[in-house]
């Protein structure tokens, strides 16, 4: 027979054991902080029927996706989990309870170019608050505070949440007499960071911005002095323009709340450059940077919407949420070596080798460990002991019990801990108190180090 070659397709990342256990520590993390919010976890099909996950679709997403047929079935793969949780709550709109509080870490597929640190296969882990015909602006405040939670959680320190409003951007854009390219303004002027000032300029102006227009808008989006400097001269566009104006109260708000929600000073910023592409963005958006490291660009972001499943019901269900890259954020924190890699990742807490014939106390030694949440492994396997000892080191098993015809007869066990090579003979509960705290130590440590 002949032998296939094993590969993984091309954007798609497939981990080694310590390296996938770093992984699901991050998202557990997420899943943990998540829930302190209040937020139900939710999981939604992989696949959808084409014309459903593709109600708002079109352009490079409809490009991107993942469309086949099955019999007389047209089927596409979610490229995101927004799209999916419209249908969600539009489908179950009578059995939920609003606002509706979930987050969901799933993969999506989007057959886009894949390149260095961009996959087709992907973690996105989400969160957002709908609400039913309207939703409270604290909610767009409350946001922050959950970002600022998740990566403080991972050890974090240097990043930066920047806010802004589109109400802000769409009355000013108003103002100018621009209300009919406000769209192509924004995602224009979202690439200011990318691109620079006289780039951004020149492209207003093949867009038939007027020259004058084009400099009040950078002049604009550049204010500077502060969360302070910039609410305090955003004060002097008030009574120019309705939308504006509600755009200027309802950022200057969300700042206020930030704080109380225990967001500091230091950890956000008011930056008007912020529009997010997406046309559907109504209110507050959002930005999050590693300051030490703008060049991996946003690694949460997100906003205010309006109407969230306008294409499934009549109903409004206005909306605020934000999406981490979570696979691509792996990337680059494994690339720029800001993972933590002495905190254990190992399957087990506990290895325990039998050195007598009768397997019956060991076992019961096992089940033991495991109902004091001791993660424990059972070695069997007829190696030698330099092979046994070896296994529980490549794997970074911290602790190994070693269980003989002595051990029996005492009702004691033998306990080595791998890291120091102390070695003590004791009762069971004091051997399970030992490995309690020596995991409580090692848990200690944060998950990303140098941030």
């Amino acid at each position: 027979m002949q032998k296939m070659k094993p590969r993984t397709l091309s954007g798609f990342m497939e981990l080694l054991p310590a390296k996938q256990a770093q992984f699901e520590k991050i998202a557990q993390v997420l899943r943990d902080t998540y829930a302190l919010y209040g937020f139900y976890p939710l999981d939604t099909p992989i696949l959808e029927a084409s014309e459903v996950l593709l109600a708002k679709g079109g352009g490079e997403t409809e490009k991107q996706i993942y469309r086949f047929q099955k019999g007389d079935s047209d089927l596409s793969m979610r490229f995101d989990l927004t799209v999916p949780l419209a249908k969600y709550v539009a489908l179950n709109y009578g059995a939920l309870s609003f606002p509706f509080r979930r987050f969901q870490i799933g993969k999506v597929y989007r057959g886009e170019r894949a390149q260095r640190g961009r996959f087709r296969e992907f973690y996105q882990a989400d969160i957002d608050v709908i609400g039913d015909g309207s939703l409270d602006l604290i909610n767009e405040a409350e946001i922050p505070s959950i970002i600022y939670k998740t990566f403080s959680e991972l050890g974090l320190t240097r990043f930066v949440i920047r806010i802004n409003n589109r109400k802000v951007l769409n009355g000013f854009f108003e103002m100018l007499g621009l209300t009919g390219r406000a769209a192509d303004v924004m995602r224009t002027i979202d690439k200011l960071e990318k691109i620079g000032a006289d780039a951004v300029r020149e492209i207003l102006l093949e867009e038939g911005v007027p020259a004058e227009s084009a400099d009040e808008i950078l002049r604009f989006i550049t204010l500077g002095g502060g969360t302070e400097g910039i609410l305090q001269a955003l004060e002097g566009y008030r009574g120019k323009n309705d939308t504006l104006d509600a755009g200027i109260s309802e950022l200057t708000a969300v700042a206020g709340y930030m704080s109380a929600f225990g967001v500091p000073a230091d950890h956000f910023a008011i930056d008007l450059t912020i529009a997010r592409g997406l046309d559907y963005y109504t209110g507050t958006v959002y930005e999050t940077t590693m300051l030490d490291h703008p060049e991996i660009g946003s690694i949460c972001s997100g906003g205010r919407y309006d109407n969230l499943a306008e294409y499934y019901t009549d109903k409004k269900l206005p909306g605020v949420g934000i999406s981490i890259g979570l696979t691509r954020l792996f990337f680059v924190l494994q690339d720029k070596s800001l993972l933590n890699e002495n905190p254990p990742a190992a399957p087990a807490d506990v290895l325990i080798l039998p050195m007598a014939d009768d397997m019956g106390a060991a076992i019961a030694l096992a089940t033991r460990f495991r109902a004091e949440g001791i993660r424990t492994q059972l070695h069997c396997e007829k190696k030698k002991f330099k092979a046994k000892i070896s296994y529980a080191d490549k794997l970074s098993i911290p602790y190994v019990v070693f269980l003989g015809e002595d051990e029996i007869a005492n009702g004691t066990v033998t306990l080595k801990d791998l890291s120091t090579g102390e070695q003590t003979s004791t009762g069971f509960d004091e051997a399970a108190q030992r490995v309690k705290n020596g995991l409580a130590e090692r848990a200690k440590g944060k998950i990303l180090v140098g941030c």
